[in-house]
Formats: C-alpha cells, structure tokens, sequence
C-alpha cells in the first residue's frame, strides 16, 4: 500500500498516521461496496486506530481490530526483511516497537498469540471469529 498510498511520506508519527488513514479509507470505501477486507499493516498508534474504526463504523460497516500478538524478541529472530538486523547495525532507526513506539491495542477484537501457534491455528481462529460476527459467511476452507 505505502509505494501507492504513500509514496513520499516517510516514517514520522503523522507519516504513520496518514498511511494507516488511507488504508482505512480504501479498506472502508471497498467495504461500502460489499467487499470483505482483511488490512495487514502496522498501525502503531490507538487514537489513528479507533478514527478508522469510527469511520468504518459511521458508514455502517463492520471493523474488526485484530491484535497479532508476536513480541518483538520474536518478529527479530524471524525478521524477514532484515529490519531489525539493520536497526541493530545502526543503519536504520524508528523501527515500530524498538526505538518507536507501538500502542497494543486495549480492548482488540481478536488476539491471535502468532508466536505460540501455527499460521494454520491463527487462519481458523481468524475466520471462526468473522463467521461468528456474520462478517464471513461460510468461509471454511482450507487455509494457508
């Protein structure tokens, strides 16, 4: 999203918060169109947090905050794109949850514990948790 979205803002706090804004605005001007959207993005900041869901909300659509809950100790030994190997170095700084801050959420409508179980338990706990809100219909295949 960020190469389209945002290309040219950066990392500041009000960089961060105009990404996750456009994202909240694209994921709500699909849902208004009967669209499911699942968002993955790292939106470190509760007050930019609940504007989206109060705009998804205000257009009568269904937001759902899922925490994936993976300490940072964890996202490091996994670091897929070497951020943190390259925070480490001093090559790169504001990295969200080690020298930035990262707002867990209070009162999230899913907590999927990542580190503790496989993909495949997070996917059914994901989707038992939409279907549930009637968000997903049947959705029961297999996953990931």
């Amino acid at each position: 999203m960020r190469p389209h979205l945002a290309a040219a803002r950066g990392y500041s706090r009000e960089d961060r918060a105009i990404n996750i804004r456009r994202i909240g605005w694209v994921a709500e001007l699909l849902a208004r169109n009967g669209v499911v959207v699942l968002v993955s993005a790292i939106a470190p900041f509760r007050d930019v947090r609940d504007e989206v869901r109060a705009a998804h909300n205000a257009g009568g659509k269904s937001y759902v905050e899922v925490f994936v809950s993976t300490p940072v100790a964890v996202a490091s030994e996994r670091d897929v794109k070497g951020l943190y190997a390259r925070q480490r170095a001093g090559e790169i700084s504001g990295l969200t949850g080690v020298d930035d801050p990262y707002e867990e959420p209070l009162r999230p409508d899913l907590v999927l514990p990542a580190h503790e179980q496989p993909v495949a338990a997070s996917v059914a706990l994901l989707v038992d948790h939409l279907e549930g809100a009637g968000l997903a219909g049947s959705a029961r295949k297999e996953h990931v």
